[in-house]
């Protein structure tokens, strides 16, 4: 399937649906982004911040980081919701998106997204720097094109490799206060990156006869059950070890220390826990759960980097 902005004028057939009121149309727009999905990257952006500045960054740049952030995050949400639009008709999870229902024309929704990229890029370039801006769009062109239009249909390592992209914004935050990159942003990259494949495959334990439906090979829709508890425990184990190395690394302390061989404990538990029992409803869970690791581990980490260095 390519991105063929032009196929149609409604939904995945084309078909022209009652025009909609202004509010419900905007709602649609907001969908387009995966607001959500969006919530999740800003909250490991702020607190990356912190650690950087290791003090309160100005209230302008952060809120500035964070709407180009936010923007380009929400650009790559709508462009891969145009190209997945066939698939999303399949799926339970995602039959009501816009673009299935015929809310939006895949080619309004390719002109919003390409004009979110635009906007993100400009406003980070002229308001952040360059650096910033340039790692926000690429998160965007790697989610599209490496994860959206070939992994995802032919790979059971989509999410592994793919969860790169949701990794970048806490570069995005790192460069936008120092204007360069160093050992510790490489390292909150990696704890991302090892935290997605445990965090989504939990969902997909819950969606896998969505993405079988749909021949899309995530590893729960192709492996037994058993397999996929295994690849998440190794996850969450390394991901616990990575972890290990965030305090030194980012002159954290002993306490923040404490705080991620805690979190990792928790999150490894609860993955060891579906060797007993993979239902979907344990499953959901362990998703619910990853999200809080996540939360908790990079507020902790905003918190001491404050506290130790105000």
């Amino acid at each position: 399937m390519r991105m063929d902005a032009s196929a149609g004028i409604g939904g995945v057939g084309g078909e022209l649906l009652t025009p909609l009121g202004w509010s419900e149309r905007a709602k649609a727009y907001v969908a387009l982004t995966k607001p959500r999905i969006i919530e999740l990257l800003l909250i490991t952006t702020i607190p990356t911040m912190f650690v950087a500045a290791r003090r309160l960054p100005s209230a302008g740049l952060v809120a500035l980081t964070l709407v180009g952030g936010a923007l380009a995050a929400g650009g790559a949400n709508a462009m891969n919701m145009v190209y997945d639009r066939d698939i999303d008709a399949i799926m339970e999870r995602t039959k009501n998106r816009p673009l299935v229902t015929g809310a939006i024309s895949p080619r309004a929704a390719l002109v919003f997204a390409v004009s979110l990229e635009v906007a993100s890029f400009l406003l980070l370039w002229s308001t952040v720097n360059l650096l910033s801006a340039v790692l926000a769009v690429s998160a965007t062109a790697f989610y599209v094109g490496v994860y959206t239009m070939w992994l995802k249909r032919s790979s059971p390592q989509n999410i592994v490799i793919g969860g790169a992209a949701g990794a970048v914004p806490v570069l995005v935050g790192w460069s936008a206060v120092t204007g360069h990159l160093a050992l510790a942003p490489l390292v909150l990259f990696g704890i991302i990156f090892l935290w997605t494949p445990p965090h989504f495959w939990a969902l997909a334990v819950r969606y896998r006869d969505d993405y079988a439906a749909a021949h899309v090979p995530m590893l729960p829709a192709i492996v037994d059950l058993p397999k996929v508890v295994r690849q998440m425990i190794i996850y969450t184990v390394a991901l616990w070890a990575l972890s290990a190395t965030l305090a030194p690394v980012a002159h954290l302390g002993p306490v923040f220390f404490g705080i991620t061989m805690v979190l990792g404990a928790a999150f490894f538990w609860k993955a060891w826990s579906l060797r007993a029992d993979a239902s979907p409803k344990r499953a959901m869970k362990v998703f619910g759960f990853s999200i809080t690791y996540l939360t908790l581990l990079f507020f902790a980490m905003g918190v001491t980097a404050v506290v130790r260095h105000p």
